[in-house]
């Protein structure tokens, strides 16, 4: 089993910056794809930012050039720098790890962490 913990979330003003955090641990053989989705209240689940095994990264064209994604292979985790942060980034995040766990390669979620972007 593998469990998914985050951190990070919060209120910040607009223009501020804000770095999540997702650790996983349990029983983990190899980390694949790791990602961030958010959920904005009355809207669907989107993809923020990914990372690719071999360090390839894609981001969602409304957080170029203000959003970093990255990893720490060691500690089976990753990251999500936000800065210059707007209201309309204001949803609950979510990271998502493409796992291998000894027997399947599967995809875990966390519970999510809130970031209200407000004045």
């Amino acid at each position: 089993q593998v469990q998914l913990v985050e951190s990070g979330g919060g209120l910040v003003q607009p223009g501020g910056s804000l770095r999540l955090s997702c650790a996983a641990s349990g029983s983990i053989f190899s980390i694949k794809n790791m990602a961030w989705h958010r959920q904005a209240p009355g809207k669907q689940r989107e993809l923020v930012a990914s990372i690719t095994q071999g360090g390839d990264t894609w981001y969602t064209h409304s957080v170029k050039d203000r959003f970093t994604i990255s990893k720490d292979n060691a500690k089976n985790s990753v990251y999500l720098q936000m800065n210059s942060l707007k209201p309309e980034d204001t949803a609950v995040y979510y990271c998502n790890l493409e796992i291998d766990d000894w027997s399947d390669v599967v995809n875990y979620w966390g519970k999510g962490t809130l970031v209200t972007v407000s004045s």
